[in-house]
């Protein structure tokens, strides 16, 4: 009987096939996105585009990183930079990125210094750029969540913030009435995910491993730890950067006109 082969190639090559594919699902979203009006078509096209370019430098600078140490912690910086001015544009306060940095810094440091110090994951180059990456980038997008909520919350309900000045609350106070009602709704994604893990869908982190070469129970403990420092990263991030809204430390250009000075 012939026997089957199995192919040795663990994810897409780099060849027509993969450009092809590429250009067919961003066709598929652009054409999704005008047939339900939904305006997105055209930064569809120019995301990609971007994903395009960035990955192509991201896989030579990775690289480099992976190499030593001390270089694997400087593209962590660096993409902890790149999270720090993506948050702080998505939710419109540039002048606050100082403090974005300090939120979410919040939420990935305990963290890595957790996976790492007790050695749940190995101190060495591709694995500090993994999790680092992985942990920053969801502490990022669990500020953006919570603060385009919180900020918008605020316009819409900016007049529960000046009865409460009337009252005699301290600005701090007013503004925590309206930031803190919405605060859990940031971390839905990442309790969802948790959740339904292995039954729903299997994330990054426990593929990554499989396709690496390591056995399902090793994929299940990296998805583990991963998932569970994603939890804690998020909620420290949340927190702590709602309390930074609520001081006003964190405001959008709006916001920073219309309430008076602490």
């Amino acid at each position: 009987m012939r026997g089957v082969v199995a192919s040795t190639t663990i994810g897409p090559e780099l060849e027509w096939r993969l450009a092809v594919a590429v250009g067919a699902l961003t066709a598929l979203a652009v054409a999704a996105s005008w047939v339900g009006r939904l305006g997105t078509a055209l930064p569809s096209a120019r995301a990609v585009a971007r994903a395009i370019v960035q990955l192509l430098v991201v896989a030579l600078v990775v690289t480099a990183a992976l190499e030593h140490v001390w270089s694997s912690l400087l593209f962590v910086g660096f993409m902890f930079g790149v999270a720090t001015v993506t948050a702080s544009g998505r939710v419109d306060a540039r002048s606050s990125i100082h403090w974005i940095a300090a939120s979410i810094g919040a939420g990935a440091v305990p963290v890595l210094l957790i996976v790492f110090g007790l050695g749940a994951a190995p101190f060495e180059p591709p694995t500090i750029v993994a999790i680092c990456g992985i942990v920053i980038g969801n502490a990022m997008t669990g500020f953006t969540l919570m603060g385009r909520r919180s900020l918008a919350a605020l316009r819409e309900r900016f007049g529960e913030v000046e009865a409460a000045l009337s009252l005699g609350f301290v600005r701090r106070r007013a503004m925590a009435l309206v930031v803190d009602h919405d605060r859990p709704e940031a971390l839905v994604p990442v309790l969802d995910q948790t959740r339904t893990v292995g039954l729903v869908s299997l994330p990054g982190a426990f593929i990554g491993v499989l396709l690496g070469g390591g056995s399902a129970a090793d994929a299940a403990a990296a998805q583990l730890i991963v998932l569970v420092g994603l939890v804690a990263a998020q909620t420290i991030t949340v927190v702590v950067g709602a309390r930074l809204i609520a001081a006003g430390r964190v405001l959008d250009h709006e916001l920073r006109d219309r309430l008076p000075t602490a």
